[in-house]
């Protein structure tokens, strides 16, 4: 595929170094750069790698994605919590973002923001050029996530720190929501802090307001439930006939044994995922209404196609 064609598919590399980088970009099949202005013109000549020049200005800046490992006081356990920028890129859609992320963890940055369909630029070290480059080949030959977005919730955003928190947790949970301007009636259930039963004094606990949104959208009408694990952040795109489901490993390490429920009935699927050129679902069925697979192994990042 052209590089340049590519670079418009996929996350963009913002590079600072000069063409002596040239052979360990080349090593990690990178083909396009974004560069500050005076580092761009460095690049001229130097075949095999085409360079744009860029400003950061007026992008907004994410966190890396991670997990991190805190104690639970209640079982003395350690709770995984995930830091993802989901809620960042739902809210601002047309924003342009950037990822400052060293190391292999990079990957994940590239994979999210593909997940999401976000316009967003990576810079990277040495280190992560390798991982960098091996995401971008895996993702390239999909299809960008353009299909309408499935959810069961519609959430009405005030751009509040408070909406943010209680999205980020919603999407932590694999809770299926949209943002909306009024309530949807193809959606199950509407969440507007202030109104309809979640106030904003309630959001002070967001993991007990959570519950409530659970509890009355109700586990038999989730579009999508993952167990098994704690760190896989799932969603789905998709129309009626075909469904893409999603898999976001926040961790660093492969998660193993993993079971998904997609609500609706597909009797066809395909996948692809992250260094694992074979990976296929396990034990597949059809039960109840929905569709259910095991994922053996997960690296960071998988697609999972299905078809009726």
């Amino acid at each position: 595929m052209n590089p340049l064609l590519v670079a418009l598919l996929l996350p963009s590399i913002f590079w600072t170094e000069g063409p002596k980088t040239a052979p360990t970009l080349r090593d990690a099949n990178i083909q396009h750069i974004l560069a500050p202005a005076p580092v761009a013109a460095q690049w001229k000549g130097v075949t095999g790698i085409s360079v744009e020049p860029a400003d950061l200005t007026g992008m907004v800046k994410l966190p890396v994605p991670r997990v991190d490992y805190r104690i639970n006081e209640a079982s003395a356990s350690q709770e995984p919590w995930i830091y993802s920028n989901g809620w960042h890129l739902m809210r601002q859609p047309s924003a342009r973002f950037y990822y400052d992320v060293p190391g292999p963890a990079v990957a994940l940055a590239a994979a999210e923001a593909f997940s999401y369909s976000a316009n967003a630029v990576i810079h990277t070290d040495a280190e992560g050029l390798k991982p960098l480059g091996e995401m971008l080949t895996f993702l390239a030959p999909l299809d960008r996530p353009e299909d309408p977005v499935l959810a069961n919730i519609g959430f009405i955003d005030d751009g509040s720190s408070q909406s943010g928190e209680l999205m980020n947790l919603l999407i932590r949970r694999n809770l299926l929501l949209r943002i909306v301007s009024q309530p949807d009636p193809r959606l199950d259930l509407t969440v507007r802090l202030g109104a309809g039963g979640y106030s904003k004094a309630e959001a002070a606990d967001p993991n007990k307001l959570e519950h409530q949104i659970r509890s009355d959208l109700t586990d038999a009408k989730r579009l999508l439930r993952i167990y098994g694990t704690s760190v896989v952040i799932g969603r789905l795109t998709g129309t009626p006939g075909h469904v893409r489901v999603h898999l976001l490993n926040y961790s660093s390490r492969p998660v193993t044994g993993m079971r998904v429920r997609v609500l609706g009935e597909y009797p066809h699927h395909t996948m692809a995922a992250s260094g694992l050129p074979s990976a296929s679902p396990l034990d597949y069925e059809i039960v109840n209404g929905g569709t259910e697979f095991t994922i053996d192994k997960l690296n960071t990042y998988g697609v999972v196609d299905l078809s009726r």
